[in-house]
C-alpha cells in the first residue's frame, strides 16, 4: 500500500497514531519502503507518553509531533525546546511543531483573538527547524471548540465538508508567507542544533537565536496577544560570534526596519496589533 503511493507521487506520509500499532510493524515496513525509496519521509502523529514518542523515533520515523502545541509560558518553552536540543533526544527525535491540529484545537485558542494566532504561529515557524499548522482553519483564526472542556473543533472538517473564505480580510496567511520566506532566507533556520535562548527582562517577551557560520538570526517575540510589551534583551555575544567592542546591525524582516545596536543589552518594544515579533537578521 505505500509503495502505491510512493509510486502516485507521495513522498510523506502522515501516521497517525502510530502508538496503537505494533512497533515490530513500523520498524519493518519503514526499512523497506526506505530501502526502495530512501527520500520518503515518515512523520509520527503521536501525542503520548515521550518514552513511546521517542522508540518510534528511534524505529525509523524521520520527524514526530511534540508537546508544543501545549506549551505556552515563556518558561515551558524554554524547558521544553532545551529538552528538545540540548539532552540525548536530539540525536534520535526531530520534532515538528503545531500550533493546532486536525483533531486539537488548544485552550490558548478557544475563543482567542487574531494576535494569539500570529503569536503562536510564530514561535512554530522560528523555534523548530520543521513546523506546520492544519489550515486554512488556522489562517482563517477558526477559534470555536465542539464544547467546553474538549480541544475538538465546532464544525471539524473530520466529520462534514467545509468551503473556506481564502482572501477572508485578517487572514494570517501573509504573515505566514513572511515567515517562510524568512525561512528559506536563512540556512541557519533549517537546523535545532544551535537553538540559543537569551535572557529578557520582561517574562511577557521571550528571545532565541540560531546561528549557521555567519548567518545569524534573532528573533524576539510578545507573549502577550493583546498588550505592547518592551525591555531588554541581553544579546548572548559570544553565541552569535560577534565582538564586544563592536556595533552591528539587526534587520527585522517583519517591520523591514534596521537599527544598530552596541552590546549585549538593547531595547526592544513589539505591539501585537503590528507585529507579533522581532526577525532580526544580524550582521
Amino acid at each position: 500500500m505505500f509503495f502505491f503511493w510512493v509510486d502516485q507521487g507521495v513522498a510523506i506520509f502522515r501516521v497517525d497514531n502510530p502508538h496503537t500499532k505494533p512497533f515490530a510493524f513500523w520498524e519493518w515496513v519503514i526499512a523497506e519502503v526506505k530501502r526502495k525509496n530512501p527520500d520518503v519521509l515518515f512523520l509520527s502523529e503521536a501525542f503520548t507518553r515521550p518514552r513511546v514518542m521517542h522508540r518510534l523515533a528511534k524505529l525509523g520515523f524521520t520527524q514526530s509531533y511534540t508537546y508544543f502545541t501545549w506549551r505556552s509560558s515563556r518558561q515551558e518553552l524554554i524547558d521544553y525546546f532545551t529538552e528538545l536540543t540540548r539532552t540525548e533526544a536530539a540525536e534520535f527525535f526531530r520534532p515538528n511543531v503545531w500550533p493546532n491540529t486536525p483533531d486539537i484545537l488548544p485552550y490558548h485558542l478557544q475563543n482567542a483573538g487574531l494576535g494569539m494566532f500570529r503569536l503562536r504561529l510564530t514561535l512554530a515557524a522560528t523555534l523548530a527547524a520543521s513546523y506546520g499548522v492544519y489550515g486554512p482553519a488556522y489562517e482563517a483564526g477558526e477559534n470555536r471548540p465542539r464544547e467546553p472542556n474538549s480541544e475538538e473543533y465546532l464544525d471539524s472538517e473530520k466529520y462534514q465538508l467545509r468551503h473556506w473564505e481564502r482572501d477572508k480580510p485578517g487572514s494570517l496567511a501573509p504573515l505566514m508567507r513572511s515567515l517562510n520566506e524568512f525561512r528559506r532566507a536563512h540556512r541557519a533556520m533549517r537546523s535545532n542544533a544551535s537553538l540559543e535562548f537569551h535572557a529578557t527582562d520582561n517574562p511577557a517577551l521571550i528571545a532565541y537565536s540560531k546561528r549557521e557560520g555567519d548567518d545569524r538570526v534573532l528573533v524576539v517575540v510578545n507573549l502577550d496577544p493583546h498588550h505592547a510589551q518592551a525591555g531588554f534583551v541581553s544579546v548572548d555575544l559570544a553565541a552569535l560570534g560577534l565582538d564586544t567592542g563592536q556595533s552591528y546591525e539587526v534587520h527585522d524582516a517583519l517591520a523591514d526596519a534596521t537599527y544598530t545596536w552596541y552590546g549585549s543589552r538593547n531595547f526592544v518594544r513589539l505591539d501585537p496589533q503590528q507585529a507579533p515579533a522581532h526577525l532580526f537578521a544580524i550582521s
